[in-house]
């Protein structure tokens, strides 16, 4: 009887702190707006936080966890630069090698890195170009990629259908191909596509395989060499070097001229690199520093004292851009925190003003029996009330948020359920926090005064 009493008589408080709510439908939404917005904040932030984390998780795991790129250094107009600084320094080290020339980015750096350094497994030679497909006069632009089998193995891509190149494709550099998804619903939408031919540029190429589709993250991609295959049409690289472009070649007389002296460095403003990227893959995940700089002093020594060609370990890179966010994620989840704390001040100054506006009920229900333990729990209960419907509306507000986000600005947000139960749980304690300050001074009411009040 006595917990039955007790529950009657603590219900009977919540219900006047639900009568005052309704009794001022305005004031209780204005209140409850700092927490509704603080929620909706903290919740949306997290997602975007979420989000770039696992972006970055996913172009770690697509450019591998093990691995180097090797890309040339293009010297186009350095020389006429706007910072002067810089257009000396270039113009230092061009001086002492005025004689001497570097066929740039070239195959046979490739097989001297996988031949000479030990702790190397894998490379993979990349030359890209753009041309246009043409097959039943539907033309489309794609992009082609010359490349070897460990091409494949490197960055997990998985084949639809068909094959991957045999070896006296890659050794004699055969017209085959293997085609992204997009290529395959162009031109090969009513049939299967392996065994047919595409024409691209003047080369008819035989359809060996189609590359399964994949959730692609392209932000990041030019400097991790992440790209998406969809859209390609991939050769083995001596088809490429054979039977469509050899940059190499093109300016071969040039070499002569160079080695006479006749040509510096500094006038190149084509590309001459025979390839566009070097992927090396490592044994071991703490050989990559170490076999960087080997990658490094070979190529030196290769292209004649000339650093045209840049060497990155892109997992450090992201590893450093995840820290970075990181940061920043703290940064704005902190700014949101502030937010959901101002929202617990508005609910204490409106509730301090409304112990004001309602002295009279105050007094008139100390005069009925009314303990300071009933007045603290109505007003309490009133103040945790409006911070749980405020952070209910929040949750809802941000979880539409961080998908109108993602919609609109195409930034992937993650909302995890932690994100939801800390903002609300957070919410709660706010209200109950800066609740109690108006409950007590309310509490403290004299009944006389009050009702003369």
């Amino acid at each position: 009887m006595k917990i039955r009493a007790y529950y009657n008589r603590y219900s009977y408080n919540v219900l006047i702190a639900v009568e005052a709510i309704f009794a001022n439908k305005i004031k209780s939404l204005l209140t409850a707006l700092g927490i509704i917005f603080g929620v909706a904040a903290v919740i949306s932030m997290l997602a975007i936080g979420n989000g770039a984390e696992q972006e970055i998780l996913e172009q770690i795991k697509l450019v591998g966890v093990n691995n180097i790129i090797i890309t040339p250094i293009l010297k186009t107009d350095q020389a006429t630069s706007s910072d002067a600084k810089s257009s000396t320094t270039e113009g230092n080290q061009l001086a002492g090698s005025k004689n001497k020339f570097s066929k740039g980015l070239t195959l046979l750096d490739a097989g001297s890195i996988k031949s000479i350094i030990p702790t190397v497994q894998d490379v993979c030679p990349i030359i890209t170009f753009n041309y246009s497909a043409i097959l039943h006069d539907i033309s489309s632009p794609v992009k082609l990629d010359g490349t070897t089998n460990t091409y494949f193995d490197l960055f997990d891509i998985k084949l639809e259908s068909g094959t991957f190149f045999h070896e006296q494709h890659t050794r004699e550099g055969y017209p085959v191909c293997i085609i992204g998804n997009n290529i395959k619903n162009v031109f090969f939408n009513q049939e299967p596509p392996v065994g047919k031919y595409i024409k691209c540029g003047q080369i008819w190429l035989q359809v060996i395989g189609v590359i399964e589709r994949r959730n692609f993250a392209g932000s990041g991609s030019g400097t991790m060499a992440i790209s998406s295959t969809d859209n390609s049409i991939i050769i083995p690289v001596k088809t490429m070097l054979l039977r469509f472009r050899n940059r190499a070649l093109i300016r071969g007389d040039q070499v002569k001229l160079a080695s006479a002296g006749q040509i510096s460095t500094s006038s190149k403003t084509e590309d001459i690199n025979q390839l566009d990227k070097i992927i090396v893959r490592v044994k071991e995940t703490q050989q990559l520093t170490a076999t960087a700089k080997v990658i490094g002093n070979m190529l030196m020594r290769k292209h004649n004292d000339i650093r045209d060609f840049d060497v990155s370990i892109p997992e450090l890179l992201l590893k450093q851009q995840q820290k970075t966010k990181n940061i920043f994620n703290i940064v704005l989840g902190a700014i949101a925190g502030i937010s959901l704390i101002v929202g617990g001040i508005g609910i204490m100054n409106i509730m301090l003003a409304s112990v004001m506006e309602r002295i009279r009920e105050i007094g008139t229900r100390q005069a009925i029996g009314a303990s300071r333990k009933d007045i603290v729990f109505q007003f309490l209960s009133e103040s945790t009330l409006i911070s749980v419907a405020g952070g209910l509306i929040g949750i809802i507000l941000g979880v539409a948020l961080s998908k109108i986000i993602q919609t609109m600005f195409d930034i992937k947000t993650i909302i995890s359920i932690f994100s939801i139960f800390v903002s609300f749980g957070v919410s709660v304690f706010i209200g109950i926090t800066f609740g109690y300050l108006p409950a007590k001074k309310a509490a403290e009411k004299d009944p006389v005064e009050s009702l003369r009040q």
